[in-house]
């Protein structure tokens, strides 16, 4: 598996790009035992936890957490896998992708399930809103872990979720193409929140295959409560690696209204 701009070399260390975030761990049950990863934080004001894509917590990535802390939010750069502090290379997604696929934390192929280490996203997100209260927190997943916003949205915590070219369960198959990644008892959560008033903002490159009709899926899930953007021109990595300040700006505005205002349902 490829993903454009793969050309760049990876020079930039952890050090460079992470110097002035502030590293900790978090420890929560994945599949029915503790897992502990790192979180790099940085800002202040309403929280953000911002998922990495694929190969790992890339300097694009970072940047993208940088533009968000500029714009006034408490971001949490979770690491879940792969390297730290480089810039994106096919090399990379190469030797972390094996290594994903052999984890129990993540979910590849399989259909109507939710992927396991949501349990500790979701424990990261209440931690995060009970220390600085307010609506709740926002979320946003990209590429591998696009859905992963959508199983963050099951805990009340969470009030902003993004859904950046959600990529798993990883294409082909029509069927693999239209599952959110996400069982049927927590896909009624998300329908039941989206109806209470919590909106979905998705975004994608329109030529984009990596999502497949997830979008489709999405709107027929929750209707109006789905914002969905796409982008113009070939792409995949809306905010990082092909970053569009389209997508960029509706999730500054999308976070702007629904961190800011008064807790909804």
């Amino acid at each position: 598996m490829t993903f454009p701009g793969g050309s760049r070399p990876a020079t930039v260390r952890s050090v460079d790009v992470l110097d002035s975030w502030t590293r900790s761990e978090h420890t929560a049950d994945v599949a029915g035992r503790p897992t502990t990863h790192p979180v790099h934080r940085k800002g202040s004001g309403p929280g953000v936890v911002v998922v990495h894509e694929m190969p790992g917590l890339t300097a694009g990535v970072v940047r993208f957490g940088e533009e968000l802390v500029e714009a006034g939010y408490t971001v949490l750069l979770p690491h879940l896998f792969g390297p730290v502090g480089r810039e994106f290379s096919n090399g990379d997604v190469a030797r972390a992708f094996p290594k994903v696929c052999i984890s129990r934390e993540f979910t590849k192929l399989r259909r109507g399930v939710t992927t396991p280490v949501a349990g500790w996203l979701r424990s990261l997100a209440r931690q995060l809103h009970d220390e600085l209260g307010g609506p709740g927190v926002g979320a946003l997943g990209m590429c591998f872990t696009g859905g992963f916003a959508l199983a963050m949205m099951v805990d009340d915590s969470t009030v902003a979720p993004v859904v950046c070219q959600p990529s798993t369960p990883f294409v082909p198959g029509a069927k693999r193409g239209a599952d959110l990644n996400l069982s049927p008892a927590d896909a009624d959560v998300v329908r039941r929140r989206a109806g209470e008033g919590c909106q979905v903002l998705g975004i994608r490159y329109a030529s984009d295959p990596l999502p497949g009709t997830r979008f489709d899926t999405l709107t027929s899930l929750i209707g109006d409560a789905f914002i969905r953007v796409e982008l113009d021109g070939q792409g995949h990595s809306t905010v990082t690696e092909q970053r569009s300040q389209v997508a960029v700006d509706a999730v500054l505005e999308f976070f702007a209204d629904r961190l800011h205002a008064p807790a909804r349902s």
